[in-house]
Parts: C-alpha cells; structure tokens; sequence
C-alpha cells in the first residue's frame, strides 16, 4: 500500500558542477548555481496529494544537500516509494543509488525512474539496477497517478516498464502547490529571471514541431502529441503565481509556446486582467512562426525574454536536424521581436558530423554579427550530444559515428560523435563564442540600456554565471 512519495532529486556530487536534469533538453553540469523549477514532477506532487497522499518534495540538488545528508533524511522519512526523474549522462549514478536503497533500506520503498533516457531504454535500467518501476513517456504525473491506484487496488503491474493505460486531460490537473513543491528553491538563481522572485509555468507538452532529430524531449513529446492547456488553465496558474506568492517574473518553458488563437486570446486577457503590469514573462519560440503585430501584442501582454534556437547558420545543417526552418528566417524574426521591444536569446549548437570548421565558423559568424548589431541580448552554445531516442542517436548508431558508448560521457564536456573537427578545437570554438560576442560595442549598448536599478543587478548576475560557464566547456 503506497501512502507516502517522494518525487527526489538524489544529490549527484561532482567535481563538474550541478547536473540540469528536469526541463533540460540537452543535459549539462552547470558551474552558474542556476537551476530551474521541474513542472511535471511538481504537477505529479500536487496531483497525488489531491488524493490523500503524503508528499515528500526531495529535491537534494536544489536544497545544496550532500549525499549523505540527503540519505539519512531519506531514511527519516521513510517515503513507501520514491520516483527519481534520470537523464543519459547520471543514470548510472541512480542505478547506483537504487541498489543501495534497496540494500540499505529496511522498509524496501518501491522504487520508480522516469525520463527521457529510460523512456528509450527502459529495459537497461531494469537489469542494471533493482528498480521497481521503470515509466514510459513524459506525463510523469498521470504516469505516478496511475501506477499509484493501481497498487493501492492490488493490482500491480507484474511488468516493470509501465506505459501510461487510459486517456486524460491536462486541464483536469490541479494548478500546481507551490507551497508543497518549495517555490521559494527555484526563484532567484536562474538568468532567465530579469525580475524576482521568479518562476516557470509549462502551457503546453512539448513543442507543436517537435521533429528535430537532435532533442532528447521528442522521445517524451513528438510534436503530433502536441497538447496544451486552456487559456484558464494557464492565466490560474500566472494569478496564483502573481497574487499569492508576489512571483516578478514567469518563464514558460512549452518546448515552443502554442501560438495563433490560442496565444492572441492569452495576451488579450494578460492585458484586460490587468496582469502585464504585474509580471514580466519569457518563452520558447521558433523564428518565422510569428508576425511583428503578434510580438507586438506579446510585449504589451507582459512579455520580455524569448528564447530562439538558431542551431546552425547552414541550410544543409537544419535540413540535417529536421528544424524546418529556413536561415534566412533567423535574421528577419530577431528584427521584428527587437522592434516589437522584446529582449531575444539564441541557442548554437557545435559538433554536427556533416559540419566542417569552415561551416562552424559560420555559425559562429552570425552569432556574434546578431550581438554585433543588437540583436539579441543572451546566447548559449553547447556541444551536440546524440541520445538515446533520438532520431539523431539512431543515425549515429547506424553510420557508426559514436565515439564512445558509455552514458557518462554524454554530459556536454566533451563530443561524442566523430565530426570534421576535433574535439579539442570544438571546445575551443564555444568557448571562442562566449568571448566572442563580449565586444566593447555590446558592452556600451547593455550599459546604455540600463534604465533601473534592477537592470544593474540583472546585468551583473548575468555577467558573473557568464563567466562561470566558461569553466563549463574548461578541456579541465
């Protein structure tokens, strides 16, 4: 009989720094302190409460925990089964970690592991370790729900890999308990937040695209299983936030945020409701998808930071990922959400196999000629991992492009498909970038943008865990 959970986050000590786990598409360990509040876990804490559950809400990486101050609270309180959210590079750190629950602890909790890596691979962890429960897909909440009820029933799964059985409907989730999933953790180290205390909101699962073959989240949300929320739904959720816990700052992290009616009719009641004078709000977007009256319409609702991902300045290369989008469509959409008075971020990605230097460099070109003219205010590069899931993991599988089979590797620090380039000079070319773009024309068009005290501070936090990502792709 499962009475008590802990959605938990084990403590995974390295000398590489904090690992990003939940909502990280491309997994890193991260020395900038960020870390980022995890919706669906916090969904499934809210959701098994609503049914008399006694939740433990264990997140040991946010709470700065040490393993083993972690295990004896873990002891203490004696939860009847823990779920662990896992990604490709720490699984077999959690392996590790469920054996020595199961030895250690008498009471033997069901044990229970969910994410993409084991979403593609449940059957590794089931003979690798002595998991309970292994579950397929993203909806983690209606997932735990589910297998939970049927335990309770006398009806468990004599399968171990457990899929979701019956249809549901996000719009029946219960707004999330900030309260129970420790809001307070998550609200000031993160550089998406301009305005604190901040927080994340998730209005849709995942992307409405969600085809590129690099994203480890297409494993959990292909784009022909795109949902969302009702506009309700998501305003209760912006007005629990904004009236209850005095949150300055929402970022919704939808792989892509649903657009058309369903955005207008969000911004339209974001203004009537009075709420785009009280928070600011960032999101995910892809170039081409919008107009400039729509970013228009954005900005007067509250809207501040979207997040693009330019990935490539080379056709070949996002006709190679599956992005369907044009490069030419980069250039002119940051014009528009720039005038539109909106605060652009884009994302690089180094290390395709069909990529020379001369391509990178390319990439690299444009990336610093978008900072050279104001045209976004925040960049990350990262490294192309390939995993498990993925389309792109599956041809390097099949062009035997892998460099190394082992998970641990697959952490961003170093590349792990066989490129044009070598790994040392990938490495080189981020860190390059991140230089790159510091140039004294940016650095007077940020100080000439400083209209407030919090800009200050924004720009002074942004600035030191930028140079704290330099260590993040240190060859050290």
């Amino acid at each position: 009989m499962v009475k008590s959970v802990s959605i938990s986050y084990p403590p995974l000590e390295s000398k590489k720094g904090t690992p990003f786990l939940s909502q990280n598409r491309q997994f890193q360990w991260t020395n900038t302190g960020n870390v980022i509040y995890p919706i669906i876990p916090a969904y499934a804490a809210t959701l098994l409460k609503s049914k008399d559950l006694k939740i433990f809400w264990d997140d040991a990486i946010a709470q700065n925990l040490t393993y083993k101050e972690w295990f004896k609270q873990f002891q203490k309180n004696k939860p009847d089964l823990i779920a662990i959210e896992t990604k490709t590079p720490v699984v077999k750190k959690h392996w590790q970690i469920i054996n020595q629950i199961k030895k250690e602890c008498k009471w033997k909790p069901i044990i229970v592991l969910m994410g993409d890596h084991v979403s593609a691979l449940p059957e590794e962890s089931t003979k690798n370790s002595k998991v309970d429960f292994v579950l397929i897909g993203g909806d983690y909440d209606f997932l735990l729900d589910e297998l939970i009820e049927l335990i309770n029933q006398g009806k468990t799964p004599k399968n171990k890999i457990f899929k979701l059985q019956k249809g549901h409907d996000l719009n029946s989730l219960p707004i999330i308990d900030r309260q129970l999933t420790q809001w307070q953790l998550y609200a000031y180290n993160n550089t998406n937040y301009k305005y604190k205390p901040g927080s994340y909101i998730m209005s849709g699962r995942d992307c409405w695209w969600g085809k590129c073959t690099f994203c480890s989240w297409t494993t959990l949300f292909p784009g022909k299983n795109f949902r969302h929320f009702s506009i309700e739904h998501t305003l209760k959720e912006i007005e629990n936030l904004v009236y209850n816990f005095g949150i300055k700052e929402i970022f919704d992290d939808s792989g892509t945020l649903p657009i058309g009616p369903w955005l207008k009719e969000l911004c339209q009641a974001l203004i009537s409701r009075g709420l785009n004078k009280k928070v600011k709000i960032g999101c995910n977007m892809r170039f081409g998808a919008l107009s400039l009256s729509e970013y228009k319409l954005m900005h007067q609702a509250g809207f501040r930071f979207i997040l693009y991902g330019l990935e490539s300045a080379n056709q070949s290369t996002l006709n190679f990922i599956n992005k369907n989008e044009k490069t030419s469509d980069a250039l002119k959409t940051l014009k528009i959400a720039k005038a539109a008075k909106l605060e652009p971020h884009i994302t690089v990605i180094i290390g395709y196999p069909n990529e020379t230097l001369e391509d990178a460099q390319k990439t690299l070109n444009l990336a610093r000629k978008i900072f050279k003219d104001g045209l976004a205010d925040s960049l990350q590069a990262t490294i192309l991992i390939p995993y498990p899931g993925t389309p792109l993991f599956k041809y390097c599988q099949e062009n035997n492009l892998l460099l190394t089979n082992n998970w641990d590797d697959f952490d961003m620090r170093q590349p792990v498909i066989k490129t044009p380039i070598s790994s040392a000079h990938q490495l080189k070319l981020v860190q390059g970038l991140f230089k790159g773009i510091l140039t004294p024309k940016f650095i007077l068009k940020k100080i000439i943008s400083i209209r407030s005290t919090k800009d200050i501070r924004h720009l002074s936090n942004y600035a030191f865990k930028y140079l704290k990502k330099l260590k993040d792709f240190s060859k050290k």
